[in-house]
């Protein structure tokens, strides 16, 4: 994997002078973990294994490489693996348009199936669609669709590579795609609503073939205090690391997760300033941070700060939240350093940003028909995962007890179908 990584930009360099195919790997705009192990692994594994040894496979990240550094959790396991930051393409280094124009692109996604607008024009480059989520829309014919409800996109990886040839998976690929899954699975934890009998499976089968991989829980806590490792970033890179923005007509208001308490965020040195500085930049109006922890148990603290210089729009949006039914978020006000900051503790820790952004859309009017929130992220946001957004899996697989998931393991193991639910 790492001798595959370092080599991409060459390869990329010399088939373009060649007039060559290149097969782009591409996750998602969030660019999280899972989108960007995704796309590193099947590239390399369709490097090791394709039948056209002409076209060069090249993993891209789905964002520029100015936004890598707010992806913790991804830059702390590339790391511990030796790939280097420097060999790894971004979007804003390759022209996709350009390579498609010119003949030389086939494209697979994985961890999404949709481009969006912006990218329309790549559709007809799409060869192959590798994701876990419902599928939204019918793809070409010639278009090979693999689309799974299991926890992590790097589950149908590793099927994909475990069918492959003998030999292909490498040590640091396994380790990549184990802390992946187990990330994404909540470290197989039924109780998240996440983890599905083939993602238990594929852990098991990456620790049969690699056993001195790390045990789970040392996986697991390495990355969750990687993601939730704010330490190293400025408030402004805190702000967009998990952002997004909802728009009326006259306004744009700002969401941000913030991955610490809110006290310790609001001591942060010249954090008013900041708060300033990065609403006028980018011209919204006001900014509700929405701040996340967790005990050692795992158990969810949530607080929520309202903040905007015009008082009439910070009225209206805490009147909303704290007037709120559907959820009720069971705010209790805490005393605020400022004026133009309200700030809250949030008793229903379940009412993630995904169920609180509706209240603030309403709060504004509806949803602009000019602006709408997808073309409003920026950069695009951290994806969703179940410790801090509603996980969809949540809604369409029964939750499991452990005893559930081994015995479903244990029958695909032995070849025989999974028992039904009870």
């Amino acid at each position: 994997m790492e001798r595959f990584v370092e080599g991409n930009r060459a390869a990329l360099q010399d088939h373009v002078r060649r007039h060559q195919e290149i097969h782009v790997v591409m996750g998602n705009e969030a660019c999280d973990l899972d989108s960007t192990v995704s796309a590193l692994a099947l590239a390399y594994f369709l490097a090791k294994t394709s039948p056209a040894p002409r076209a060069a496979f090249i993993p891209v990240l789905n964002i520029p490489r100015a936004d890598f550094a707010l992806r913790t959790e991804t830059t702390f396991l590339l790391r511990e693996q030796g790939i280097p930051a420097t060999s790894l393409i971004f979007r804003d280094e390759i022209d996709l348009g350009g390579l498609h124009r010119a003949g030389l692109l086939s494209l697979t996604l994985v961890d999404h199936h949709v481009l969006p607008g912006a990218d329309a024009a790549l559709e007809e480059a799409v060869v192959e669609v590798l994701d876990h989520r419902p599928l939204d829309q019918d793809r070409a014919p010639h278009c090979q669709v693999t689309v799974e409800l299991v926890g992590s996109c790097a589950t149908l990886v590793t099927e994909r590579i475990a069918q492959g040839p003998p030999g292909v998976l490498d040590r640091p690929t396994a380790a990549l795609l184990h802390g992946t899954i187990l990330l994404d699975c909540v470290n197989l934890s039924p109780a998240a609503g996440k983890v599905t009998p083939r993602d238990v499976a594929c852990v098991s089968l990456l620790e049969e073939r690699f056993p001195d991989l790390p045990a789970r829980d040392a996986v697991f806590e390495a990355l969750q205090t990687a993601m939730f490792d704010v330490s190293g970033l400025t408030t402004e890179q805190m702000l967009r690391k998990d952002l997004k923005v909802l728009s009326s007509d006259e306004l744009l208001l700002a969401i941000s997760a913030i991955y610490m308490d809110l006290e310790t965020f609001l001591r942060r040195p010249d954090v008013l300033q900041d708060l300033d500085a990065f609403c006028q930049a980018r011209g919204y109006a006001g900014l509700v941070a929405m701040s996340i922890s967790f005990s050692e148990r795992l158990e969810p603290s949530r607080q929520l700060a309202v903040y905007s210089r015009h008082e009439t729009l910070r009225s209206t949006v805490c009147q909303a939240l704290e007037e709120a039914t559907a959820p009720a978020l069971q705010l209790q006000p805490l005393p605020s350093p400022w004026s133009c900051l309200a700030t809250y503790t949030q008793g229903n820790t379940w009412a993630s940003r995904k169920k609180v952004q509706p209240i603030l859309q309403a709060a504004l009017g509806g949803p602009s028909p000019a602006r709408g929130l997808e073309e409003e992220v920026v950069p695009p946001p951290t994806p969703m995962n179940s410790l801090v957004d509603e996980c969809p899996l949540a809604q369409t697989v029964p939750p499991l007890c452990p005893q559930d998931v081994l015995e479903r393991v244990s029958r695909i193991a032995a070849g025989q179908p999974p028992s039904s639910p009870k």
